[in-house]
């Protein structure tokens, strides 16, 4: 294990808006702590973005397989709490590795905390209004006079005009109820409001299986919007002074997730560790099978899970700096080491 700072980062106001929702973005997740793992090789350990959900069963997956082990890795998995949080754990080098939301990475490089991307996994955002099917909301023109509930601050919620921009909405066309994540399930599944905005391939199957009902989606990437979500983050200095280990570590990520793409059911039954808040195994599922169509784009079709593209990447600085999460769209090496896929910087 590196060694640690003493200090963490200064954070600007932006990173700590990031920070501040990142914590709830997933609350709706549930799941365990996420059982450190065994095996032969380096002890690397890893802090995911949340408690686990089906999006990770990759990592989990890996470990039984031995895929991360065949790489020399005995892997250590842990549930973090909120994005911002885990590029700052990692920032202060508390964890080799983090897997975290690309808006919470690039936000908090530019307040300073010395991380990188070594490989962006969920390429297409999985942002998306959700409603019941019920509701007769079938296309953005139906969201007008609605109420839609948001979080403030988070990824999803400050890219959303974008969004209303994108399908010939303004502001004012729908209202806006300002909600924690648990507090915008709740107020779904109660009928308080018409909708919520969120992750699609994880708030959408925990609603439904709580209540029973369809779920439709209005998603960003359907009105032309798209950035980069959950990836792989390192120190700088784990990237200059031990390169072999993190080019192992994305390759055993990379190839955990395309094994786990081809046998569905056994990643998420490698998942179960008897922990009550972890979702159902059909969630889980569920989840995971929603988490397999944002692991490209067009332009990265045909490439190994995590690598990505230049275009990809400037197209998700550009529409970051649009939406006020960074100040600016700075080069993409600022976020990115590209040394450990194919594309990117």
């Amino acid at each position: 294990m590196p060694s640690r700072t003493s200090a963490r980062p200064a954070r600007s106001t932006l990173t700590a808006l990031v920070a501040g929702a990142g914590a709830l973005a997933l609350a709706a997740c549930g799941g365990g702590g996420g059982e450190p793992a065994a095996g032969e090789g380096d002890q690397v350990t890893l802090q995911l973005n949340w408690y686990p959900y089906g999006e990770h069963a990759p990592f989990y997956y890996g470990v039984a397989e031995g895929i991360f082990e065949e790489h020399g890795i005995a892997l250590s998995i842990e549930a973090g709490q909120g994005s911002a949080r885990t590029v700052q754990a990692v920032g202060q080098r508390d964890f080799d590795f983090g897997w975290a939301d690309t808006p919470a990475v690039l936000a908090n490089v530019d307040a300073g905390v010395d991380v990188r991307s070594v490989g962006a996994f969920l390429q297409s955002t999985p942002s998306a209004v959700q409603v019941f099917s019920e509701t007769g909301i079938e296309e953005p023109a139906d969201l007008r006079g609605r109420t839609i509930a948001v979080s403030a601050g988070d990824a999803v919620s400050l890219t959303f005009p974008l969004y209303l921009n994108a399908v010939g909405l303004a502001e004012g066309d729908l209202e806006q109820q300002n909600l924690d994540s648990a507090g915008k399930n709740a107020a779904m599944l109660s009928g308080q409001v018409d909708g919520l905005i969120g992750f699609a391939h994880d708030q959408g199957p925990t609603i439904a299986d709580r209540s029973g009902k369809e779920i439709t989606y209005l998603r960003y990437t359907d009105a032309g919007l798209n950035f980069f979500s959950n990836g792989l983050i390192a120190h700088s200095a784990t990237i200059a002074d031990d390169p072999d280990l993190v080019q192992r570590m994305v390759d055993a990520t990379s190839e955990a997730f395309a094994a786990a793409q081809e046998s569905p059911d056994a990643a998420v039954a490698a998942m179960d560790s008897g922990d009550p808040q972890l979702p159902s195994a059909e969630v889980l599922l569920a989840q995971w099978e929603a988490t397999i169509p944002l692991l490209s784009t067009e332009n990265s079709a045909g490439q190994p899970p995590g690598h990505t593209t230049e275009a990809d990447w400037r197209g998700t600085i550009e529409v970051l700096a649009e939406a006020g999460l960074i100040e600016e769209p700075r080069e993409t090496d600022v976020y990115f080491d590209g040394s450990f896929t194919t594309g990117g910087a």
